[in-house]
């Protein structure tokens, strides 16, 4: 399915005519996860990269702990609900799994939220800390290349400037997957359930967003055990604590030659 579809629109101008045009919008569909044909969550996405963002989601609610947790994943059609716009996903093991809790969990979090250090305290019961040393330490030089990386990378960003965008790099410096979507915590699932699925190992990777980083990227960011998160635009204060209380380094306003580095810290040169 096309992430962007032509839309004829009314443009004005100052000191210009109106002019009839067409212009690209972002595609936003619904999409719903079941766990063991069971409904668990629903979330409005842009089409495209479904499994990475049901498995990148489910390992970040803790449902997950590695590929090998998914028996499979089938994408169908629901009554009115367009084709392909849900994805049920069969367990190895669903005893492991309290459906009852957990779907109470994700709906009252998505709705409403928890807040403050009950919502920190929440996750690091959840989540171990990163390991003193573990977290990857890029420098400053390399940090300010990911930018100009990202932006070349968001082909439908410029053709609608409607969408968020989520990336992992390594070491180097160097953007090894990137997506795109209406949510920016779904770009974030995507990236994540990547890299579950291909099995990689996030120590020595590094999460970058397109946009502002929320508590709920960088609990996104633990759970997947990528210690470093990295956004264009600014952190919240609960995104700060998280980060400073689990041993994660997390920067901000990466933009213009500089950063702001809230928590951890970057490497020398």
């Amino acid at each position: 399915m096309d992430q962007s579809i032509r839309a004829s629109v009314t443009r004005h101008r100052r000191g210009q005519p109106v002019t009839q045009v067409e212009d690209a919008l972002a595609v936003e569909e619904p999409l719903e996860i079941r766990v063991e044909g069971r409904s668990l969550a629903l979330t409005m996405r842009t089409p495209g990269h479904d499994e990475e963002l049901a498995m990148g989601f489910l390992a970040t609610e803790g449902v997950l702990q590695g590929p090998d947790d998914v028996l499979d994943l089938d994408i169908c059609s629901a009554q009115d609900n367009g084709p392909g716009n849900v994805i049920n996903v069969r367990l190895r093991d669903p005893s492991c799994v309290d459906l009852d809790r957990l779907s109470r969990h994700v709906f009252t979090s998505s709705s409403c939220g928890l807040c403050g250090k009950a919502t920190i305290e929440a996750v690091r019961d959840q989540h171990d800390a990163i390991p003193v040393g573990r977290a990857l330490r890029p420098t400053f030089a390399t940090v300010l290349s990911l930018p100009n990386q990202l932006q070349a990378a968001q082909a439908t960003f410029r053709a609608t400037g409607g969408l968020h965008a989520a990336a992992l790099f390594n070491r180097a410096g160097n953007l090894i997957v990137v997506r795109e979507d209406v949510g920016r915590h779904n770009a974030v699932d995507k990236v994540l359930g990547r890299l579950l699925l291909d099995r990689v190992d996030p120590t020595d990777l590094g999460l970058l967003v397109s946009g502002r980083i929320a508590f709920e990227i960088a609990q996104k960011a633990l759970a997947a055990r990528v210690g470093l998160i990295a956004g264009i635009s600014a952190p919240t204060s609960l995104a700060v604590d998280l980060a400073r209380k689990s041993g994660q380094t997390l920067v901000g306003f990466l933009r213009d030659d500089r950063c702001n580095v809230y928590a951890g810290q970057l490497a020398d040169g």
